[in-house]
């Protein structure tokens, strides 16, 4: 591909990463810092270039028939580019890896290998981590990674709807839900770049390279309250959730009635059928046993913590939202 020497005047001292064709003679051309967008010679208008710094606050597309449209937030100022939409794929993952690489959330020279966006989920593997963002826009500095090198288990629960992708960090698994359709490319893109991180050839042997020895059920219960996405955001207690929570304070109230703290309705029964049995024997349950185990009151403070967290991100996102209607606001009585 034939650089023009617009873009070359341009580069300066910047070396030219890579380049997407966008047809006839124009190009996206991308460097550590900036997206060059070069337009040719026209019959009516001479060649042009256009140029986006990626040192961004917020990144968002749009996608129509036929043009896909790139919205760059910068702290002062709002740009914006549209490119067709069959090249709107490799275009984001360029940009994606210069913004991330220029806000530090990625190494330099760390590669985006495959980007996907599900409703309001941005998954991004790059052949270091994987990072997943949730929120309104494509991208902004709220997001969450997985370094491989923390990772210790990748599973997928294939389903007829979506397929959840398991990925284990420290013995927690952090679960994700893609849409079937898109499921068999984000599991090829992951696992190829897992496999080449670990040098290994399948998902066995990457799960007994980095697999944890810890106990897996303690981990699943742990983990049942990650936050899962397919098509849109799920809703934060799920019903099942609602069934399992437990209520230490009522289990108190009730059982401090009863006068059996501790003691299970099946307990109680053979209490009953035994009733010679001195009732001294029931003294040790009654102060030797909590009424709820540990382990559940650590899991629904896990749980807590999570939702207080998604609680948080979604408030900034509204917070953000009211901002801009108002800023449209703004801008449509200045017009009028």
């Amino acid at each position: 591909m034939e650089i023009p020497d617009l873009i070359k005047q341009r580069l300066g001292d910047e070396a030219l990463e890579s380049a997407v064709n966008l047809g006839d003679e124009d190009l996206v051309c991308f460097t550590p810092t900036r997206t060059l967008i070069y337009h040719g010679e026209g019959l009516l208008s001479d060649d042009s270039i256009e140029v986006y710094e990626h040192d961004i606050e917020r990144l968002d597309v749009s996608e129509g028939r036929r043009k896909a449209a790139f919205t760059l937030t910068y702290v002062d100022r709002e740009e914006r580019f549209t490119v067709a939409r069959d090249r709107a794929d490799p275009v984001l993952e360029r940009l994606l890896e210069g913004v991330l690489t220029v806000t530090d959330v990625i190494d330099e020279g760390e590669s985006v290998e495959g980007a996907f966006r599900f409703s309001e989920l941005t998954l991004i593997v790059t052949d270091k981590r994987v990072v997943k963002h949730i929120g309104t826009y494509l991208w902004d500095a709220d997001f969450e990674e997985y370094p491989y090198a923390d990772m210790t288990g990748l599973d997928f629960e294939e389903g007829s709807v979506a397929t959840q992708i398991v990925i284990s960090v420290d013995g927690r698994p952090q679960r994700i839900k893609a849409p079937s359709k898109d499921a068999r490319l984000v599991r090829r893109t992951l696992t190829e770049a897992l496999f080449e991180f670990y040098d290994v050839d399948s998902l066995a042997e990457l799960n007994d390279l980095i697999g944890d020895d810890e106990d897996e059920d303690g981990d699943d219960e742990l983990g049942s309250s990650d936050i899962e996405l397919d098509e849109s955001i799920t809703p934060l207690v799920s019903s099942d959730e609602e069934v399992e929570t437990v209520d230490p304070t009522a289990d108190a109230r009730s059982e401090d009635d009863t006068g059996d703290f501790g003691i299970t309705t099946d307990t109680s029964s053979d209490d009953e059928s035994g009733a010679g049995e001195p009732v001294e024997k029931r003294g040790p349950d009654r102060h030797g046993e909590p009424a709820v185990d540990p382990e559940e009151i650590q899991t629904m403070k896990s749980r807590l913590t999570t939702l207080t967290k998604v609680v948080k991100r979604q408030n900034k996102l509204l917070k953000q939202q009211h901002e801009t209607i108002d800023e449209l606001v703004e801008e449509l009585k200045r017009q009028q």
